[in-house]
């Protein structure tokens, strides 16, 4: 919370300064369609430095510009497919995920909309990685045209007045003319500098953020995801909070229930838990429900963070298994957690595990983390943390801090590589789509109408995902 007020200081510094600088250079500022143009020359001589410098190196980089521009408007085809059959066929991801396909990502969305697989999203980062981002892809733009004699025109920053204004994007406006008296495959290369840049980014923060994992966090104790669950029949309940039930319903086991804490259950000779919410959560189930298990851990309702067992520290699901290894049922056992407030020292007795008689037995549980969704592997493979594992930051917050931005550097840069790669007429990708047809076919007629179907095509699908999100709401 203290840093939070501390951004929100500097997004208001930045409102004030930003719109001072603006008023006060306002005969540069043009609109032109949905966008505010703030032209300069910023960064030219940089550009045409490397542009003439670098000749060959480019040459051979443009290559791999073209080549990732091509896996990348593939890849984001791929995945408007996934985000499609998720909208439209999975309702309770949907829900789950709250947030309209359609919205830019401005600071503090996930905290927002509590999007709790996602870290924090401040101010202060998104401002670092605009500047990031912007400018690393247009320099590679600008860089390219040099390389291949495209005139600039002028550099400069641009905003969406809706937004205004604190949503800025950087621009090196090239000579249109100039750009079409390119060959294809430097137009190709030129189009995709800017994608392949980013990527070249991700790659690169990629890196730096293992580096900074590695140094900056040391594990420090196992996060477990449940308590001892076990599926069984409603009809074998034959008691419910010591009151004996005969040809159990969900019925009968809804009315013995009680609203607060655990309620005990008896079947086929073994004890539950259950809580009215559980049960409730399951009306639709037929003839079967999951309970927990009566285990110590949810008897005693350990925090879901532990540290230690008996004072060895604990830094893996192995090292859990290893020290409960060495005690048999019925041994006491003190387990430290991690709380919101610090530590805790939990006292318990072990029970026997009712899968394996004679192996002493906590009673926790672990999900698996495996997903077919493609959003969700991406998201997973940005990070180095084993999602089981409590990680101890070394520096405090600072780890924290810069590990979420350097998280957040990688997955926007790769975001902004493909959103920029689709077919459409806005974006990198339509062009390049265009000049791949127009090469394909030697038609000019077929490139605009293959152009034109796509831009529309897309359209039509962001309007089906926002139909989809909005009935999913209902």
């Amino acid at each position: 919370m203290s840093f939070l007020i501390y951004d929100l200081v500097f997004l208001a510094i930045f409102l004030i300064f930003f719109s001072v600088f603006l008023y006060t250079r306002k005969h540069n500022l043009k609109r032109e369609g949905l966008l505010f143009l703030y032209r300069t020359q910023w960064g030219v001589r940089l550009i045409n430095y490397f542009g003439k410098r670098y000749k060959k190196t480019l040459s051979v980089l443009s290559w791999f510009s073209i080549i990732s521009g091509y896996l990348l408007m593939t890849g984001v085809l791929y995945l408007i497919y996934n985000v499609l059959k998720i909208y439209i066929f999975s309702p309770a991801i949907v829900q789950a995920i709250k947030v309209p396909p359609i919205i830019p990502l401005v600071p503090y969305l996930p905290q927002v909309f509590k999007l709790e697989f996602l870290p924090p999203f401040y101010f202060t980062y998104w401002i670092v990685i605009i500047a990031v981002i912007a400018i690393t892809h247009e320099m590679a733009h600008g860089v390219f045209m040099r390389r291949y004699n495209i005139r600039i025109k002028s550099t400069g920053f641009a905003f969406f007045p809706y937004f205004f204004p604190i949503f800025p994007a950087a621009f090196v406006e090239q000579d249109e003319k100039s750009m079409e008296k390119s060959g294809k495959f430097q137009q190709l290369a030129t189009l995709a500098a800017g994608t392949f840049a980013n990527v070249v980014t991700a790659a690169l923060f990629l890196l730096i953020l293992f580096g900074f994992f590695s140094l900056a966090f040391a594990p420090a104790g196992v996060i477990f995801d449940s308590y001892a669950t076990s599926t069984i029949a409603i009809s074998g309940i034959s008691m419910i909070n010591g009151v004996p039930v005969s040809n159990a319903t969900y019925e009968k086991i809804a009315g013995f229930s009680s609203e607060e804490g655990l309620n005990e259950i008896v079947a086929d000779n073994q004890n539950y838990l259950m809580t009215k919410k559980m049960l409730e959560d399951q009306a639709e189930n037929e003839g079967v429900i999951i309970i927990y298990n009566s285990a110590p851990a949810i008897r005693q309702n350990l925090s879901s963070i532990i540290t230690e067992i008996n004072g060895i520290k604990i830094n893996s699901i192995e090292k859990i298994q290893e020290e409960l290894a060495k005690y048999k049922p019925g041994d006491n056992i003190t387990i430290k957690t991690k709380i919101e407030s610090g530590f805790s020292d939990t006292k318990l007795t072990l029970y026997d595990n009712p899968r394996r008689p004679g192996i002493a037995w906590l009673g926790i549980g672990f999900f698996s983390r495996e997903t077919n969704s493609i959003i969700g592997k991406v998201i997973n493979n940005l990070t180095f943390k084993d999602p089981n594992i409590y990680y101890e930051p070394k520096f405090d917050g600072i780890s924290v801090f810069i590990y979420n931005l350097l998280w957040w550097i990688v997955l926007i840069s790769i975001s902004v590589a493909l959103i920029n790669m689709l077919p459409v007429g806005i974006f990198d990708g339509g062009r390049f789509f265009y000049l791949t047809v127009l090469g394909i076919t030697g038609s000019e007629k077929i490139a605009k109408r293959a152009f034109a179907f796509t831009t529309y095509l897309f359209l039509f699908l962001l309007l089906v995902l926002m139909v989809s999100w909005v009935f999913n709401f209902r």
